[in-house]
């Protein structure tokens, strides 16, 4: 392999891994809360239809950035309180606020063009590739990893500021506390409700962070679809890390591999294999390295799911 054709690809690896390193790391603080939400690919796409809508009326990545953010946490915040406040089924919370999403983000990108017209087929603004100095020409790697846009930077510094949260911080100790035992983190003085409140609208925010980034930097622009299951991709990897930030990283990584060789396979004519088949590859690498973590961890017994995910929890129920 070729220099230039390994940059590329480890290059392409990060940005196609962003995205679900925001979306995956949004899930595993919402999840060792002990809420599941299985909204994220609904979340994510209203995240890269507002985000890219915003962008294209007010010029502003910033504002749009800002704005998905806001509809992420929103809309995860709706599940909070159908999951925590009136109890319900979190699954068909999650699965519904999904196809809300994915309906409501069709209807929209229909209708947030100029004058009501369609977004598909605009150009707006993006966010462009910023080479970091010195960084951006280390000998084979720098090129690659110090040559992106913001919200590659932003995934850089997230993931160890959230695995430092969640293993350092007295808050993070309340986050974990309340998604193995909420009766005792409830005897103990912590609110269950504020925590698990405060850790779905948080991950929201981040799901909506990742659509941003497929709508203004991986893929800028905007058609349905845009996400094409990256949402359960990254419920999928919070399995795969064990609801750890690192592992996360690292199993997004790895999904952003896969997805770029098969961009570089089909660029390069690889008739051999059909391109369908070739699109299919970071799905079927994902449900395959799911498999054995899961044979394993069953054999180990040591999965690391928090014990009260799923759980609704109501002050004086034991």
């Amino acid at each position: 392999m070729s220099t230039a054709l390994f940059v590329s690809i480890l290059a392409v690896t990060i940005q196609a891994g962003t995205s679900l390193v925001y979306a995956s790391v949004g899930e595993i603080f919402t999840e060792r809360s002990g809420v599941l939400n299985l909204g994220l690919e609904g979340i994510m796409i209203m995240g890269a239809v507002t985000a890219f809508a915003v962008a294209f009326h007010t010029e502003s990545l910033l504002w749009a950035v800002l704005t998905a953010m806001a509809v992420g946490g929103a809309l995860a915040s709706i599940h909070a309180f159908l999951s925590v406040t009136l109890r319900a089924d979190q699954v068909v919370s999650g699965l519904a606020l999904t196809l809300f999403g994915v309906g409501l983000s069709s209807f929209l990108g229909q209708r947030l063009g100029p004058e009501g017209s369609p977004l598909v087929g605009l150009v707006g603004p993006k966010f462009s590739r910023i080479p970091l100095p010195v960084l951006s020409e280390i000998p084979l790697v720098g090129p690659a990893l110090f040559n992106q846009d913001v919200l590659v930077y932003l995934m850089y510094l997230m993931v160890p500021v959230a695995a430092y949260i969640l293993y350092r911080t007295r808050p993070g100790l309340h986050l974990r506390a309340v998604g193995e035992d909420p009766a005792t983190a409830d005897a103990m003085g912590i609110s269950v409700a504020r925590i698990r409140y405060t850790a779905t609208v948080v991950g929201g925010m981040l799901m909506g962070l990742g659509g941003a980034h497929l709508s203004l930097a991986y893929t800028p622009g905007w058609t349905e679809n845009l996400t094409g299951g990256r949402g359960w991709i990254a419920i999928a990897l919070v399995i795969f890390a064990m609801w750890d930030p690192w592992r996360a990283w690292l199993g997004a990584l790895l999904f952003g591999g896969v997805n770029a060789i098969q961009f570089r396979l089909q660029a390069a004519g690889a008739t051999v294999i059909p391109a369908a088949v070739l699109g299919m590859m970071p799905y079927l690498l994902t449900i395959l390295v799911l498999t054995l973590i899961t044979v394993y961890e069953n054999i180990s017994r040591r999965l690391g799911a928090p014990a009260a995910l799923g759980v609704p929890y109501m002050r004086g129920e034991r």
